[in-house]
């Protein structure tokens, strides 16, 4: 992946802050269609906890991002709006001609991270951040919330691992997806943007090909919907499409608790992007 990067003066960002219902059409960038949906938890009267952004950054480069507030501890939606707001500055600061997105992307984090702290309110937030380089993209995540990147025929080509008990117990094969559904500590998140021994993972290089979708989520999606469920709807067909089912099926699931099914109440927001 090129570290210079030869784009325009400056960053095209696009933010989604405490967004309720926003379903975005399809827009250009990184040298690819995007699409973005946020909206809080169903039946809510809380501020969607939830942030995401789109920043392009000139002809096939650009980064995504998604992040949620902590449940649990106070100002969420503070945290990840000022986690998102951070990273677009590191970006947007980025010198085009000699600056290294990958340090611009890991300074954002960090200096989120030290804001949020410094806030004193204790708030905290997770977050994923992929950037694009041509057909490469590499990820970068604190706690669970997810990039995965999906093949035409349902090929998984990346997937992060959620920083949390349930998520490495998971990974390692000491249980099941249905288990860990369902399982009483899959809120647990060990690892946050805002705590003082926060890790940033940083992914492998993964080539895309042309047909290749990447979808970024918050846990909102990853809660409701099955694995197999989420790889169907957006390996193929529109954009537009794969949004509207993803967002119709998890709302249904958390308006619907049942046995048989995962169904958590929670916000939701996702990014889809697929290259051109």
């Amino acid at each position: 992946m090129s570290e210079a990067l030869k784009g325009p003066s400056r960053a095209e960002e696009k933010l989604f802050l405490a967004e309720d219902l926003v379903s975005t059409p399809e827009f250009f960038c990184a040298g690819g269609q995007a699409i973005v949906y946020c909206a809080r938890s169903p039946g809510s009267d809380s501020l969607n906890e939830d942030a995401a952004a789109a920043i392009n950054l000139g002809p096939g480069r650009g980064i995504f991002a998604v992040a949620d507030g902590a449940g649990g501890l106070p100002a969420g939606e503070d945290a990840s709006a000022m986690a998102m707001k951070h990273l677009a500055a590191a970006v947007g600061s980025l010198d085009r001609e000699a600056g290294s997105l990958r340090e611009a992307i890991l300074d954002g984090l960090e200096q989120a991270s030290q804001a949020i702290q410094s806030s004193g309110v204790g708030s905290a937030t997770t977050m994923v951040v992929v950037e694009i380089d041509g057909d490469q993209m590499r990820s970068y995540h604190v706690g669970d919330s997810a990039a995965l990147l999906v093949g035409q025929k349902g090929k998984m080509k990346h997937f992060t691992v959620a920083h949390s008990p349930v998520g490495y117990a998971e990974a390692a094969g000491m249980i099941n997806e249905r288990e860990a559904m369902a399982h009483e500590e899959r809120h647990m998140v060990s690892n946050l943007v805002g705590s003082a021994d926060m890790k940033i993972e940083i992914g492998p290089l993964t080539n895309m090909a042309a047909k290749d979708t990447l979808l970024l989520a918050s846990d909102g999606l990853l809660d409701n919907l099955w694995f197999d469920e989420i790889v169907e709807c957006i390996r193929k067909g529109s954009l537009s499409t794969a949004t509207k089912e993803l967002s119709a099926r998890a709302t249904r699931r958390m308006q619907n608790e049942s046995g048989s099914q995962p169904g958590k109440p929670d916000d939701l927001s996702f990014v889809l992007y697929r290259r051109r």
